[in-house]
């Protein structure tokens, strides 16, 4: 009635390939930096392209939904007239697009 147990030797386990982990870790990290580090940087990028190049007399919008037409541009502050005689100042990172 009772039986023996053995456990699995060495010749009866799988032996598979030691560095198996470490591939997949680098795997891993390569997909999330293709799909997501990459793309996020290359949008950062641009923003700061755009936030530099900045010049008075552009329409653009706002992070807010502001749209307005830049009428003086400083070191970190954009005056923009949103309507006649109306103007606010905003921080310039706060400009996402500027419109045609």
């Amino acid at each position: 009635m009772i039986s023996n147990a053995y456990a699995m030797a060495e010749g009866g386990a799988q032996q598979g390939n030691p560095y198996s982990g470490i591939i997949m870790l680098v795997a891993m990290f390569a997909i999330f930096y293709f799909l997501l580090i990459r793309p996020q940087q290359k949008r950062a990028k641009q923003h700061r392209e755009l936030v530099n190049n900045l010049k008075s007399g552009e329409t653009v919008v706002t992070a807010g939904g502001i749209h307005g037409k830049i009428t003086a541009v400083e070191d970190t502050v954009v005056t923009l007239e949103i309507a006649n005689g109306v103007k606010i100042k905003m921080n310039r990172a706060s400009i996402t697009e500027v419109r045609q």
